[in-house]
């Protein structure tokens, strides 16, 4: 008795399979991560706040790991980590979405956009350049490149870890922001 055959359309490694389920799968990575630049440009350049009128003075501060760590004279570990933190997110997408890249352009992309943030921040007065944030969130993506590919490498398979990620990234700004209103 033979058992019955799973067509390639059902067949989860199929080539046809894995096809299709990747091309949902990225336009749903594709609008995360069109979610997340955008709540990351509030959190960066605009500080959580929607109002332009704020004005403040425009600092430049070139020497990694000096001045805006220090908090009463101590080094605010803080800040680093959560600038660290805040890139990882786009390290895990640029894993997903752009395999083509090397790993060299990818960490310029990290460079990159954490720049262009901080030239906002610059240009509209609304925080100081400071190279130390760009290096830690080209450290935050580095690390996400390094998570996803732990996790492409434990699931075996590409779309299973894209899918859990997408999962996660849905999942935590919910509990996050549940657990901000209803506290």
């Amino acid at each position: 008795m033979q058992l019955p055959h799973k067509s390639d359309s059902t067949n989860m490694y199929s080539p046809k399979y894995l096809r299709k389920n990747s091309t949902v799968a990225n336009k749903l990575t594709f609008s995360l991560l069109g979610i997340y630049l955008t709540v990351l440009f509030w959190i960066i350049v605009l500080k959580l706040n929607i109002s332009f009128s704020y004005k403040g003075t425009r600092n430049i501060n070139l020497i990694p790991f000096r001045e805006p760590l220090l908090y009463n004279g101590l080094i605010d570990y803080n800040e680093i980590f959560l600038n660290i933190l805040i890139f990882i997110p786009l390290g895990l997408y640029l894993g997903i979405l752009s395999k083509k890249l090397n790993t060299f352009r990818k960490a310029l992309t990290f460079f990159t956009v954490s720049l262009f943030f901080e030239i906002c921040q610059f240009i509209l007065s609304i925080g100081a350049f400071d190279i130390t944030d760009i290096i830690n969130n080209t450290f935050g993506g580095i690390i996400g490149l390094i998570l996803y590919n732990g996790l492409e490498k434990a699931f075996n398979c590409p779309v299973k870890a894209q899918k859990f990620i997408n999962i996660i990234a849905v999942l935590c700004p919910i509990i996050i922001l549940s657990k901000l209103l209803y506290l």
